[in-house]
């Protein structure tokens, strides 16, 4: 297994730095394999291919980790559903990736390299076809807006009640989510940012930056009660280990609260021993659209403390700083599971600022969140 990965990551770096024209190629030679397929990918191909390139990168890394890898692909082969894809699908996905590697790598491309990523492109289909077919819920949800609430130009929270069929989830997990009305075909993940309940009632953070278009800004800008939404499986390993007995640290930039608040309202159904400490970080105090919830939650919960910070409000009552360098004085949290959800620079500078405290990589459990 360690060589076969060592030719899949050493593979790779032929083609990591120019993803652009593999996807390119990618997408020319699976459509010309099959014309059908189309239809099946949105009309706006942006971002399309780094998404599919992201999943398959993804996988082979986790590949010497048989639990890991097993538990992913059965997740993704899941989610993928929405797609209505089936095995005949899979395979010719794999010829044209196969053709677009090849072709974008050049002359640094050998057999040994060809024979690894088809024996990693079939273990993964494989696993995901397993997935797919274990799971007896529907490719997705029909949901229904309940409410639409606007925080400033780019921040909306709303909730969603899923139709017909009970949806299952964990808090900490997210879904992607369609808006058939305005981007067909085109999904989006989102955390879930409230605990599970009875009334199959999910609710989403979402933020977009003032003139982006795609998902996030249709759900912000362009949907209100009464529309209808897709939501896919839940997936995502972000969650509360319950039988751990060691205190917990949550951090949060942006709209990065949405799982934590999901596992501190789930803490609240059972929790009476555990110390939970949250930091929020924003740039300014009319960011930290959250708190007012958090601090409901603090007063009714004694185990739990929530620290505001922010890094670019010189009039802010509270903490000053990147909410990774705010966690890191309040350190050590050695001791702790922590979990971390915001921007991938966020999420990056919160990481090493773990490594540097000495938390055991197993302790810790991590979301980034991007924009669309």
């Amino acid at each position: 297994m360690d060589n076969f990965a060592r030719l899949l990551k050493e593979s790779w770096t032929l083609v990591e730095e120019d993803r652009d024209r593999l996807s390119g190629r990618f997408y020319a030679r699976l459509f010309l394999l099959d014309p059908g397929l189309r239809k099946l990918f949105p009309v706006e191909m942006t971002g399309q291919g780094d998404r599919i390139l992201d999943a398959i990168v993804t996988a082979t890394q986790v590949m010497d980790d048989p639990e890991s890898f097993d538990e992913y692909l059965r997740s993704l082969g899941r989610d993928h559903r929405k797609y209505h894809v089936d095995a005949a699908h899979y395979a010719t996905m794999g010829v044209a990736l196969l053709d677009a590697l090849r072709s974008t790598a050049g002359t640094g491309w050998n057999l040994e390299y060809d024979q690894a990523w088809r024996d990693a492109y079939a273990a993964i289909t494989a696993t995901m076809l397993a997935g797919a077919e274990s799971d007896e819920n529907p490719p997705y949800w029909h949901a229904e807006v309940l409410t639409h609430e606007r925080y400033g130009t780019d921040t909306a929270v709303l909730t969603v009640r899923a139709l017909q069929h009970p949806l299952v989830w964990q808090a900490g997990q997210y879904v992607s989510v369609e808006v058939p009305r305005h981007l067909p075909q085109v999904w989006r993940t989102y955390s879930v940012a409230n605990a599970p309940n009875d009334d199959n009632v999910l609710e989403f953070h979402v933020r977009t930056p003032a003139g982006a278009g795609w998902v996030s800004g249709a759900l912000v800008r362009r949907t209100k009660p009464g529309d209808l939404l897709r939501v896919a499986a839940p997936m995502g390993s972000m969650t509360v280990d319950r039988d751990s007995g060691r205190d917990i640290l949550c951090v949060a930039g942006g709209v990065g609260l949405a799982p934590v608040k999901a596992m501190v309202e789930e803490l609240a159904g059972w929790n009476r021993a555990r110390w939970v400490h949250v930091f929020y970080g924003a740039r300014h105090a009319d960011e930290l659209y959250g708190l007012a919830g958090l601090e409901e939650l603090v007063a009714a919960h004694p185990w739990l403390s929530v620290t505001p910070s922010c890094s670019d409000d010189p009039d802010f009552d509270g903490e000053r700083g990147d909410v990774p360098d705010v966690v890191a004085r309040y350190g050590p949290w050695t001791s702790h599971d922590c979990y971390v959800s915001g921007s991938a620079p966020m999420v990056r500078a919160t990481l090493r600022a773990l490594a540097e405290d000495e938390v055991p990589p197993q302790h810790i459990r991590y979301d980034t969140f991007g924009n669309l």
